[in-house]
């Protein structure tokens, strides 16, 4: 399976998941995971500014607990939000009763009906339930900006190699990505620009 763009089996595991948007629209969406955090979150916005783009951040729940004014300024900007759960868990790794309070608890502050896996990955119990009540939204291009192995012109030549019409496309507001997004994020989003790709949030 390739890691930067999920393979059709996975994308059938949850099979009312949105993996892609529409591919005959010349558009990416935008979505960062993980935040909000002040060492990462507001150079990310000050750059979507920049290119007057919007985007979707997928937060954890107990990040927008500590950081609340990091919150409410990625809304007062006009970015989406997105539920990441309240602790970042794996649903492998939780019993499903235990998964969908935790997912609770996040949208008590986060009030959105989109959701994102941590991971990608969670049981078929708790898929099923999380998609009657919210959109979730999985990714059609992951740029790895998470890892240590990754350059900034690494992540630049994933979302080269991968990008295409209706894209969703991952980035991540953390600590482990932050300093390669600095220069990898700014060129990313120009090129996408230079191929005429519109950026979209999700209605």
């Amino acid at each position: 399976m390739i890691i930067e763009q999920p393979s059709i089996y996975l994308r059938w595991l949850y099979p009312k998941a949105i993996w892609r948007m529409d591919r005959r629209q010349k558009a990416v969406y935008l979505t960062f995971d993980d935040g909000p955090i002040p060492e990462a979150t507001p150079f990310i916005l000050d750059v979507l500014d920049q290119f007057g783009i919007k985007a979707t951040f997928f937060m954890v729940g107990d990040n927008a607990r500590k950081y609340p004014h990091l919150l409410e300024e990625v809304r007062r900007r006009g970015h989406r939000i997105g539920n990441h759960t309240f602790n970042h868990i794996g649903g492998f790794r939780w019993l499903s009763k235990r998964y969908l309070q935790n997912t609770d608890k996040a949208n008590e502050l986060l009030h959105t009906d989109l959701f994102r896996p941590p991971h990608g990955w969670m049981r078929a119990a708790q898929y099923w339930r999380l998609q009657a009540h919210y959109r979730i939204i999985m990714w059609d291009l992951v740029t790895r900006d998470y890892s240590k192995w990754m350059m900034p012109e690494d992540i630049v030549n994933n979302v080269k190699r991968y990008a295409r019409n209706g894209s969703i496309i991952t980035f991540h507001d953390s600590l482990k990505s932050i300093e390669k997004l600095k220069s990898a994020l700014p060129a990313s989003l120009q090129w996408l620009r230079d191929q005429g790709y519109e950026f979209r949030i999700f209605d």
